[in-house]
């Protein structure tokens, strides 16, 4: 990462101070908290998303059923159907 190779201990200790002064001292650890939480989160996010990944695909030349539930995409002749003229 580019951004950060030329970060040195004082860049550091602005960006805490800024940090401190924006949020205050007292909501520091909740915010530490709430970061850890949705860090957490995010692993066991990115876990279950890998093992969903691989869920097997269907062997080549292999039989599908079709989609259930679908409509036609067109109306079919004699239907029942009454179409407003303008």
């Amino acid at each position: 990462m580019g951004i950060f190779q030329n970060l040195t201990g004082w860049h550091a200790l602005v960006i805490l101070v800024v940090v401190v002064l924006l949020f205050g001292a007292a909501k520091l650890p909740a915010l530490a908290k709430s970061v850890g939480q949705s860090m957490k989160i995010f692993k066991s996010e990115m876990k279950s998303g890998a093992a969903e990944d691989e869920v097997p695909a269907p062997q080549p030349g292999a039989q599908t059923a079709p989609p259930t539930g679908t409509a036609p995409a067109s109306p079919q002749a004699g239907s029942t159907e009454t179409h407003l003229k303008p």
